[in-house]
């Protein structure tokens, strides 16, 4: 991971000549004459154009998305099983969570797999357990889920595997199993370049110095413990003007409440608080509200994951200077292609992932294209300002 942020400052140091101003956060204005400035431009140029910076949970290198693809004998193949699959997740209701279950809602149905059962845990892994249990009464030949939690839900999806169903994992992957034996594969986003994209973006908007904070998720968490990673490692190593002078973790499953009131305390303590980081755009919608009682219009929030609100933020170029991406519906179909490869008997990558999009305000309509799949609400495009 550290070669891949030392290959991204090597390609925006020969970028920088070619990339312009920006108006997101108000930075770009100043890029001219900013080497800092310059050089996060020119990295998020070179993060646009895709590639992948995560490992696997076990250390596994990514596939790409396309080797799941169906031929048209596979997918008559697949039909004529008329399979059955179910949706375990560790919570819902968000943006996120909507678009994955949409991309494997959609994906079932051209292939003819009927969806049995969609779960919905609220970040309670004793609730995921007794819901996975239930679910299994109902034989699904193909079960795609994100854990709450590594080590307690493993003995369940244990149980799972042994009665035969063919087990795709969201990020996650609980303890003690294996890709190949005990489960399909582990589909992600780029969440350790997710981190760097939001890395860059904040040091774009402080101008590459100045006093930030960090809002990470306090929990055994594969995917958001690889953001935080990616996050402070970038601006460790690319920004040394740049201070972390506060990281507080929140662990749910009230997240937007939780970082709101972990901000509040960090601009109380740090006045002078250039920025904030949050580790996705619900506990971000906490650090806009924190802001938004200090009277602080001037902090600059960066974070993950394209949600509505922090949309609507980025659309009006208020508070919000920008985020990584995820891809959740296009991960959601290459979840539901890998399950009916495996029904097939086929051979399928151990860990699969999903480039980062690095999204500002110049982007935000096109890129809620890109993510949903779907033109933006009218609550995202009738804030825009030009």
């Amino acid at each position: 991971m550290r070669r891949a942020i030392t290959t991204i400052a090597a390609t925006a140091a020969v970028l920088t000549g070619l990339v312009g101003c920006t108006s997101a956060g108000g930075a770009g204005a100043t890029s001219a004459s900013n080497p800092a400035v310059k050089k996060a431009e020119a990295a998020l140029a070179s993060l646009s154009s895709g590639g992948v910076q995560s490992k696997g949970p076990h250390g596994e290198t990514a596939a790409q998305a396309s080797s799941a693809n169906l031929t048209a004998g596979d997918i008559a193949a697949i039909k004529a099983k008329h399979a059955s699959a179910a949706i375990v997740m560790h919570y819902g209701g968000n943006d996120w969570a909507t678009a994955q279950i949409a991309g494997l809602k959609s994906e079932f149905a051209r292939l003819g797999i009927r969806l049995v059962a969609t779960t919905d845990a609220n970040f309670k892994p004793d609730l995921q357990v007794s819901q996975l249990q239930t679910v299994m009464t109902k034989k699904p030949d193909i079960v795609v889920s994100i854990p709450t939690d590594p080590v307690a839900t493993a003995s369940a999806y244990k149980a799972a595997a042994a009665a035969g169903a063919k087990l795709v994992f969201m990020g996650n992957v609980p303890n003690g199993m294996t890709a190949g034996k005990d489960y399909v594969s582990d589909v992600s986003a780029d969440n350790y370049g997710n981190g760097v994209v939001s890395a860059y973006e904040m040091a774009k908007a402080i101008g590459g110095e100045g006093k930030i904070g960090a809002i990470f998720h306090q929990a055994d968490f594969f995917v958001t413990k690889q953001r935080y990673q990616g996050f402070t490692d970038t601006i460790k190593k690319e920004f040394p003007k740049i201070q972390v002078v506060a990281s507080t973790g929140i662990a749910g499953p009230d997240f937007a409440g939780q970082a709101q009131v972990a901000a509040s305390a960090m601009l109380t303590k740090h006045p002078d608080l250039k920025g904030l980081w949050a580790v996705w755009d619900v506990p971000a919608e906490g650090v806009m509200a924190a802001a938004r009682a200090a009277g602080n219009q001037d902090l600059k929030i960066a974070t993950e994951d394209l949600g509505t609100n922090v949309a609507i933020a980025l659309a009006k170029n208020k508070l919000v200077v920008g985020l990584g991406a995820q891809r959740p519906f296009d991960q959601g179909v290459t979840e539901a292609r890998l399950g009916a490869l495996a029904l097939l008997g086929k051979k399928t990558p151990a860990y699969v992932a999903v480039p980062a999009l690095p999204v500002d305000h110049s982007n935000v309509l096109k890129a809620w294209q890109q993510v949903y799949h779907a033109a933006p609400p009218s609550s995202v495009a009738g804030s825009f300002t030009k």
